[in-house]
């Protein structure tokens, strides 16, 4: 079973670059989108064999998710219950006979932190609903997450210590999720591989350089640790300033 996840940074303009093309040759059993910065209507993806679900942000051009699964689910979630938190269009939650798919787009902190307080809010409640569907069966989230774990997930963590995304408090949250019961899996396959990012600034040519941020995760309930194959960051696909990330499972 093979699972993706992409940060397009607006779908409308990644179709311009590929978007198709990749997605076709991927294959995927359930591709997912994070930033799809458009209303329903603004664009028609003809992709046969998949059931779309979308969520929109009610600010236009802002934010947004969406999945596409070649089975379709036996439920579909938007959001997760909190009024607060679902304006903006950034959970979608699909449950099938074994497990629950999660596609998050984790509200960014902002320049000089302008939206920390919230991010760890939103941090505590996502924890908290990713664990109530837990309570039923296990739990694949992925998306784009926002953040930097270790040091050695981003080129630049010195000079990146007070900048959203590498905050000790935005990194704590993380820490916390995987000491709930998840797994990033990535680090499961390459505990201690260096230099493989997901996101990279379009300022001072830093994909070029690899000046990148691992911010873009696939997480799983510990006990779907014996289905995991491998975790992939496909770094050499582009159309984004975010790659895709791949997860295969049993």
């Amino acid at each position: 079973m093979k699972l993706i996840s992409w940060n397009v940074n607006g779908i409308r303009a990644c179709v311009q670059k590929g978007f198709l093309e990749f997605f076709h040759e991927a294959d995927a059993d359930i591709f997912c989108l994070q930033e799809t910065k458009m209303q329903e209507g603004q664009l028609e993806l003809d992709l046969e064999g998949y059931h779309q679900y979308w969520n929109y942000a009610v600010k236009k051009g802002y934010s947004g998710t969406a999945v596409f699964t070649k089975t379709e689910p036996l439920s579909v979630a938007y959001g997760i219950g909190i009024e607060e938190h679902d304006q903006e269009g950034r959970v979608i939650t699909l449950e099938y006979e074994d497990f629950y798919f999660v596609t998050v787009y984790t509200p960014n902190s902002q320049n000089e932190l302008a939206r920390l307080d919230y991010r760890m809010k939103w941090e505590d409640d996502f924890r908290a609903y990713l664990k109530k569907l837990e309570e039923n069966k296990p739990v694949v989230v992925t998306g784009d997450m926002n953040v930097a774990h270790k040091e050695m997930d981003l080129k630049n963590p010195k000079n990146n210590r007070r900048n959203a995304g590498f905050t000790d408090e935005e990194r704590q949250k993380f820490t916390e999720l995987l000491d709930a019961g998840f797994i990033d899996t990535f680090r499961y396959f390459y505990p201690e591989q260096e230099g493989i990012y997901s996101w990279w600034s379009y300022r001072f040519r830093a994909r070029e350089k690899n000046a990148g941020w691992r911010i873009d995760y696939f997480c799983v309930s510990e006990s779907l640790k014996d289905r995991l194959v491998d975790a992939k960051i496909l770094t050499e696909i582009m159309g984004s300033d975010h790659c895709p990330v791949l997860l295969e499972m049993k």
